[in-house]
């Protein structure tokens, strides 16, 4: 469910987007009003938080309502306004008249006009009493900020405000709202909170070529497109109409997110500001009368959520591998996502859309679900600039065909396009540079390296035979070896053969893929004369491109930790209940599906790795948590992983590795010639 309080789609229209925020200015000064009462003050709280009030008047890190929030636009920057009761620099004078002017009509008390983009016509509809409400809480119930309102920015001739009077005379509708007679209390109370407070329509209405929303209720000629979907600042808000179930709707206003979806665009900070704070009585209300309309012209019927395989095309279109690499860790090859953290794709409503704009735009820039009471932990989806247009194209293709049911494709001129409107800055040149599978397919040997690329991702399905507990290769090497710092595989070919001091001897690449499979696995080696065997060391040969022996590699290994630090084990278990316990489980189990599958690893137990593998020593588990765990939490191409200081990473990997976990007995063989690490755990 996408959407933003600000909007542009003509340049006029998008004129007026740049320049909403400036209509809140400071008013002529006036006598101050009476003290309201506690009531009236508690009351405005909650018309403030149902009107989102805080959104545009709270700049990052700055104080509530003293505005300061900076919109850039081309034309040149402007920044919201300061509506705390300072008498000086805030709206400490304004009397109720000018107050409600302001917010009815859309015209100042030294009789300049808003734009449109603030939305005045639905805050017209506000009944007399919520009017009265929300003025005594801006007035004595939020704390007054001295903080001067910087000046426009922007310059002639879209400085200009005195056309705003005809776009009043022709569009705005200032008509109180009015119960339907014929409809019950809960619907009128919808309705009421829709159309005013929460101004849905103001993002989820089309606009006219005035900028005007086509309807501001379901009444009347254009009633049918109210709340119908439009596009906002390259997000597509969506249909609302007839959508889901009211439990469903009640669910993502309430916690960001429900079993279709995650909130996302400006709907997360809508979410988070405003919506979870509404009485559940409020939200139903709400559901009810968004349920009651009847579907708009662009409206998609209800997808029942099912059960679903993973797509055909997963490993043999240059889309699926793109998937299967970028995409899978967090919303899984079959695309079911992981509950509370990251949204399913089969029957999100970004998804199913005719129009894309949306999926190109969380993929673009990424996303960070909403910080709610329910969920108050946040995931980051991070950006996937780094990606060319035609490989995004490809990839939303893919999960557009999949879990949508479009036969169109995106384009990469459709992606290059919102690139250009979206992704701001120089672009990255970072220093690893990543294998992409859907290279594969070019290669004369291509089946043979997807098997290989699938037996690091689905070892455990694959060679039930040689895999003792539930791990895959991926577990270690993330996006099987293609993550900086997380034991990638590139280059790794052209180390081998080898001395390895564990082993006291010179060993081959299949000896130290077999390794993986006795001690990370705690399996069986693989035949290194096996069709399998074969196919993942010509994964790795692939892998290795033109690196040599003794090249150094950016990104290889899992990078450097302090080890002078000492661990603290009791601060580690905290750390693994903030930090990791929701993917890996309370008690290091994992996390399953509902058919028993494993989604994350376990981390301890019969099922995850001995005590010979290398994540069983200390620093080596350490240095790899702090480059890679927790996945979503920055926005971290491409897992959004990492972030935990060098003590935290060395306090929560000395808590799991100590947890109890299967034996390996030909440990005693370990470093035959001497040099065993400090941190082995035998």
């Amino acid at each position: 469910m996408n959407g933003l309080s600000r909007k542009h789609g003509t340049l006029q229209g998008w004129v007026f987007t740049a320049l909403a925020m400036l209509g809140h200015v400071a008013l002529a000064a006036a006598a101050p009003a009476a003290p309201a009462d506690a009531n009236a003050v508690a009351r405005g709280a909650y018309v403030a938080r149902a009107g989102d009030c805080v959104a545009c008047h709270t700049a990052p890190g700055g104080k509530p309502m003293a505005g300061g929030l900076a919109l850039t636009t081309p034309f040149g920057a402007v920044y919201s306004t300061n509506i705390t009761p300072d008498e000086t620099t805030g709206i400490g004078r304004y009397t109720f008249a000018e107050f409600e002017r302001v917010m009815r009509k859309g015209v100042a008390a030294d009789g300049h006009n808003l734009y449109p983009a603030m939305p005045y016509p639905s805050y017209a509809k506000i009944s007399d009493e919520d009017m009265q409400a929300l003025y005594a809480y801006l007035k004595q119930g939020v704390p007054p900020v001295l903080q001067a309102n910087r000046p426009l920015g922007i310059k002639w001739p879209f400085n200009m405000r005195w056309t705003l009077a005809f776009w009043n005379w022709a569009f705005l509708d200032d008509t109180p709202f009015a119960p339907n007679p014929v409809r019950n209390a809960d619907w009128n109370r919808g309705a009421y909170l829709t159309q005013s407070l929460g101004h849905c329509g103001a993002c989820h209405t089309p606009r006219g070529i005035g900028f005007q929303e086509q309807a501001m209720s379901d009444a009347g000629a254009k009633g049918s497109l109210f709340l119908s979907g439009s596009t906002v600042e390259s997000w597509r808000a969506i249909n609302l109409r007839n959508l889901w179930t009211e439990d469903d709707l009640v669910t993502l206003l309430k916690t960001g997110q429900n079993r279709y979806t995650s909130a996302a665009g400006g709907m997360t900070d809508v979410v988070h500001h405003s919506t979870q704070y509404l009485s559940d009585a409020d939200l139903k209300a709400m559901a009810v009368y968004m349920k009651s309309l009847p579907g708009g012209a662009d409206a998609r019927p209800n997808v029942a959520q099912t059960a679903v395989a993973e797509p055909a095309a997963l490993f043999t279109s240059k889309g699926g591998l793109g998937y299967a690499q970028f995409c899978a860790s967090c919303h899984q090859t079959d695309g079911r996502g992981f509950s509370s953290a990251f949204p399913p794709l089969s029957a999100n409503p970004a998804v199913l859309s005719a129009n894309a704009d949306s999926l190109i735009h969380v993929a673009l820039t990424g996303w960070t679900s909403a910080q709610t009471a329910t969920y108050p932990r946040a995931y980051t989806m991070p950006a996937f600039d780094l990606l060319s247009d035609q490989e995004l194209a490809d990839i939303l293709t893919f999960v557009r065909h999949s879990w949508g049911g479009h036969t169109d494709a995106i384009t990469a001129s459709q992606v290059g396009k919102l690139r250009s409107q979206v992704v701001t800055g120089p672009a990255r040149t970072p220093a690893f540079k990543t294998p992409r599978f859907a290279a594969m397919l070019d290669e004369p040997n291509a089946t043979q390296l997807v098997r290989g690329m699938r037996l690091n991702m689905q070892t455990k399905a694959l060679l039930p035979d040689h895999v003792g507990d539930s791990l895959n290769c991926v577990s270690c090497h993330l996006n099987s070896g293609t993550v900086a710092l997380a034991s990638p595989f590139v280059g790794l070919s052209a180390q081998f053969p080898s001395y390895a001091s564990r082993a006291g001897k010179v060993i081959s690449l299949a000896d130290r893929i077999n390794g993986c499979f006795l001690r990370s696995m705690n399996g069986k080696a693989l035949p290194v004369d096996s069709a399998d065997m074969k196919a993942m060391v010509a994964y790795f040969d692939w892998m290795k491109g033109g690196y040599r022996m003794k090249d150094k590699i950016a990104g290889r290994g899992t990078g450097k930790i302090d080890t002078s630090l000492q661990p603290n084990l009791a601060h580690g278990k905290d750390v693994y209940s903030a930090q990791c316990a929701s993917c890996h489980g309370a008690n290091g189990e994992g996390a399953k599906r509902a058919d028993g599958e494993y989604i994350y690893p376990p981390l301890w137990g019969g099922q995850s790795f001995n005590i010979g593998a290398g994540m069983a020593r200390l620093y080596t588990a350490a240095a790899f948590v702090k480059n890679n765990m927790p996945v979503g939490a920055r926005n971290q191409f491409p897992l959004a992983q990492g972030g935990l200081s060098d003590q935290d990473a060395i306090d929560v990997a000395a808590y799991f590795t100590t947890q109890p976990r299967a034996d390996f007995p030909p440990k005693l063989h370990d470093w035959p010639n001497g040099g065993k690490p400090k941190d082995a755990r035998y």
